[in-house]
């Protein structure tokens, strides 16, 4: 495993506990960043990125997403899968990794941490956001 795919993993186990405890003391998911990436600024930094990008971002992302996820509300989805397809829509949205590498780690998170269906679920989900976001997105960007 990569640093940035070990990275991507930690964000989403810290994405799961805010929706399960949004409380959570920030100074107490900095240490669990900091622990879980072994004090390696470069992925700290990277993780803190897609972390505070996904909080602050979270409602037009559920947005966007519930129009990609055909049937499916973002509440009725598992909340692994939510925050897997959360964290992959906005690394496609916001920072410089290509689409398929974005959706290609997505996949690798359902599957270590969601549930049978989850790989395919979440690749159906961002691959359709993908395309969409790409059909919408002006020609200048």
């Amino acid at each position: 495993m990569t640093g940035r795919s070990r990275a991507r993993e930690v964000v989403l186990q810290v994405l799961y506990q805010d929706d399960l405890n949004p409380d959570a003391d920030p100074a107490a998911v900095e240490e669990f960043l900091r622990y879980r990436l072994k004090g390696n600024p470069q992925l700290i930094e990277f993780a803190q990125s897609l972390l505070s990008g996904v909080r602050r971002n979270r409602v037009e992302l559920d947005e966007m997403l519930g129009r990609c996820a055909a049937n499916w509300s973002l509440e009725r989805m598992a909340v692994t899968d939510r925050n897997v397809i959360r964290l992959g829509a906005y690394e496609i949205l916001y920072t410089e990794t290509p689409g398929p590498v974005v959706i290609n780690e997505a996949v690798e998170l359902a599957k270590r941490f969601g549930a049978r269906q989850s790989a395919q679920f979440v690749n159906g989900v961002l691959d359709r956001f993908l395309h969409d976001w790409l059909q919408d997105r002006p020609e200048d960007q």
